[in-house]
């Protein structure tokens, strides 16, 4: 089946359009997923890790208790006895260590008198918002676009956290696989994995081979 590319927009508050110091950036989500689950009828699961160092901590318990309540939302039940379980629901996540990005942000820019350059502007839509749909707006909006000064030179660190879930029949029979990648100038994992959790529940299960591209709402300050 062709993948089906998606551009959703999360809602964001207010930003101020000034150097990165400051301003509260979202991030760019991209998902994919890949499905053959049966309709929800109250199936039990339990949520393990992928990564079986995390089994008993506390950390990921918190982060199972989220996906557990999104299924719960989609009609499945959590099992009361892990081992009794119909759909065992693995989990793994993780943030690297950062990459230093430049970007500039005068009217000289990289092409002299030209536009602006930023190594996250996408061509598209980016003169303001186009029409509430709940959480997330249509369109493309970079916050890294505009800066004060002219030929102005900024350094930033970008952060690539990832979240992967499957979802197994108790036999072993994978019925799904999904992915939620991004960049952020945030590096708080509890920050960044409930909101992957938010983008790999997004139409929940969608359809196999589908992709969406997110950009999920900034940190909140304080």
């Amino acid at each position: 089946m062709n993948s089906k590319r998606l551009l959703i927009l999360a809602a964001a508050s207010a930003l101020t359009l000034g150097g990165l110091s400051g301003c509260a950036t979202p991030f760019k989500a991209d998902v994919a997923r890949f499905q053959q689950l049966p309709p929800a009828q109250g199936q039990s699961f339990t949520v393990m890790p992928g990564d079986q160092s995390l089994a008993g901590s506390l950390e990921f318990a918190h982060y199972a208790d989220l996906v557990a309540h999104r299924l719960v939302q989609y009609g499945y039940t959590r099992a009361a006895d892990p081992a009794a379980a119909q759909l065992v629901v693995s989990l793994d996540y993780g943030i690297d260590k950062g990459t230093q990005r430049v970007r500039y942000t005068g009217m000289g820019g990289r092409f002299g008198a030209g536009p602006f350059y930023d190594p996250f502007f996408y061509p598209g839509y980016y003169g303001g918002w186009r029409g509430w749909r709940g959480r997330y707006m249509m369109g493309w909006y970079d916050p890294f676009m505009w800066g004060p000064g002219f030929d102005d030179v900024d350094t930033y660190v970008v952060y690539q956290s990832q979240l992967s879930m499957s979802i197994n029949r108790a036999g072993g029979e994978r019925l799904f696989e999904g992915t939620a990648k991004a960049q952020s100038v945030s590096s708080k994992m509890t920050y960044l994995i409930p909101n992957l959790i938010d983008a790999i529940f997004t139409g929940f299960p969608g359809k196999n081979g589908e992709e969406i591209k997110l950009t999920v709402a900034p940190e909140p300050k304080g």
